[in-house]
C-alpha cells in the first residue's frame, strides 16, 4: 500500500546527508548522459501527442530505461500509455514520475517533455549506484496529466504501492519549491426534456435549453458567496439546432477549483444543486456524471522538500519564491497518498506561462535544457538523501549499461 506522508516539519530534514564526492558521482553520472536525455526531449517535443495517445513518447521514455539496465513493464496497470521501470534492491522506493501528454492544438506548450527527460534522467544518474545507496528506483511514465488524470487511475492500479518517496519537476515562468495545486473535479452535464414546435403546441415542450439557463443564472448568484479561491465556469456544448424546435436535450461541461480536496467536495455539491434547479424549475430530467477522477491539491512532503531546497541551491538555482495556489495536478494525488514533491523550476523568466503558444518554443530553450539537467540532479540528490544509508565509504564509482 501507498506510504503514509511525514508530518515532520519544513525544517525537520534526516541528518544524514551523503558526502560531496558521492553526489558529484551520481552528477556526472547524469551529464553523462546528457546527450540521451537532450535528444529525448527534443524527440517528444516534436512529436506531441495528447492525452492516453502518448505511445511513441511512452516507448522512448521505456526503451532508454531498458538499455540502461532497467528493468521495463509497457504497458502497465491497465493503460496502454504507462510504463514502470525498477533497478536496485535497495530499502527505500523512490518513484521518479514521468509526464509526456501535449496539448491539444498547442503541442508540448506545457513542457511535458521536460518533464519527462529530467525523470529519466534522475534514474540514469542514479542507476550505478542504487545498491550502494540503499535505493530501489522506481520510474513511472504517468500518461495523461492534462486530461483524464492519468497519475490517480495509476494510484488507484497500485503503481505506487510501496513507495517512499515520489517526485518530478516542472517547467514554469517562476522558480518555486514548494509548489501548491487547486483541487479540480470536472462535470458533465446533460438535460433531457420534450421536442415540441414553439408556436403550434409549446406548452407540451419541457426546454432543455431554458434548464441549462436557470442553471447559469443560479450559478452567476451562487458566486458572490464562494470564498475567493473558489472557482466556477464552464461551456455549453449542445442547446437546440434549430430556432423553430424547442429543445429537448441541452448539455454542458464544466471545472470547478478549490483550495483543498475537503473544499472541493463542498463545492461540487452545491454546483451540483444549481444543475438540479435547472431541472425542477422547466420539468426536465438532468444526468450529472464525472469525466475523470477529481485532482487533488499538492501537499509537499517537508523532509524532502528540505532536501530540494538545498540541493537547488548547491546547483546554483535561482532563489525559490512563494506562491498561492496556482494551476492543478494530479501529483497532487500522489501527494496524499506517498510522501512527495513537485518543484517547478523558472525556464523563461517570466516572459511567457505554460499554455500559452510560446511556451512551446521555451520548451526546447537553452534555460529549458539546463533545468532539465539540474532537475534531473537535484531529484537524484534528493533521492540519495531520502535513502539515508551508505555514505560512510562513499561510493567506489559504477558504470551503466
Amino acid at each position: 500500500m501507498p506510504r503514509t506522508p511525514t508530518t515532520a516539519t519544513a525544517t525537520a530534514a534526516p541528518p544524514d546527508t551523503p558526502p560531496d564526492a558521492t553526489k558529484q558521482a551520481v552528477r556526472e553520472r547524469v551529464h553523462a548522459h546528457r546527450a540521451e536525455l537532450l535528444a529525448l526531449s527534443r524527440r517528444i517535443h516534436a512529436h506531441p501527442e495528447t492525452a492516453f495517445e502518448e505511445h511513441r513518447a511512452a516507448a522512448w521514455c521505456a526503451d532508454l530505461l531498458r538499455s540502461h539496465g532497467y528493468s521495463v513493464a509497457a504497458p502497465a496497470h491497465g493503460l496502454a500509455t504507462a510504463f514502470t521501470a525498477s533497478l536496485g534492491s535497495g530499502p527505500v522506493t523512490v518513484a521518479l514520475v514521468c509526464e509526456y501528454d501535449a496539448l491539444p492544438g498547442l503541442g508540448h506548450a506545457c513542457g511535458h517533455n521536460l518533464i519527462a527527460a529530467a525523470s529519466l534522467g534522475a534514474a540514469l544518474g542514479l542507476a550505478p549506484y542504487a545498491d550502494q545507496l540503499g535505493l530501489t528506483v522506481r520510474v513511472i511514465g504517468a500518461p495523461a496529466e492534462e486530461r483524464g488524470a492519468g497519475k490517480a487511475l495509476l494510484l488507484a492500479a497500485g503503481a505506487f504501492d510501496g513507495v517512499d518517496a515520489a517526485m518530478m519537476v516542472h517547467p514554469c515562468p517562476v522558480e518555486v519549491a514548494d509548489f501548491r495545486s487547486f483541487a479540480l473535479g470536472t462535470l458533465s452535464v446533460r438535460y433531457t426534456g420534450r421536442a415540441a414546435h414553439p408556436s403550434l403546441n409549446p406548452h407540451e415542450g419541457r426546454n432543455a435549453a431554458d434548464a441549462l439557463t436557470v442553471a447559469q443564472v443560479a450559478l452567476g448568484l451562487l458566486r458572490q458567496q464562494l470564498p475567493p479561491q473558489w472557482r466556477v465556469h464552464g461551456i455549453t456544448t449542445a442547446a437546440g439546432t434549430a430556432p423553430n424546435l424547442i429543445p429537448d436535450r441541452a448539455s454542458a461541461e464544466y471545472e470547478i477549483r478549490a483550495s483543498a480536496a475537503e473544499d472541493l467536495a463542498l463545492l461540487r455539491a452545491r454546483v451540483e444543486d444549481c444543475f438540479r434547479a435547472g431541472a425542477l424549475a422547466t420539468g426536465c430530467a438532468v444526468e450529472l456524471s464525472r469525466p475523470e477522477p477529481d485532482y487533488l491539491d499538492m501537499r509537499s512532503d517537508p523532509a524532502l522538500l528540505a532536501y530540494w531546497r538545498a540541493n537547488a541551491a548547491a546547483l546554483g538555482r535561482p532563489e525559490p519564491v512563494e506562491r498561492a495556489p496556482f494551476a492543478c495536478t494530479d501529483m497532487g494525488n500522489v501527494s496524499h497518498m506517498v510522501p512527495s514533491i513537485h518543484p517547478v523550476l523558472d525556464i523563461t523568466g517570466g516572459a511567457c506561462a505554460p499554455h500559452e503558444p510560446a511556451f512551446v518554443a521555451a520548451a526546447v530553450g537553452a534555460e529549458a535544457e539546463r533545468a532539465l539537467l539540474d532537475g534531473a540532479v537535484a531529484m537524484a540528490w534528493t533521492a540519495a538523501d531520502r535513502a539515508g544509508a551508505g555514505w560512510a565509504g562513499g561510493l567506489s564509482g559504477g558504470t551503466d549499461t
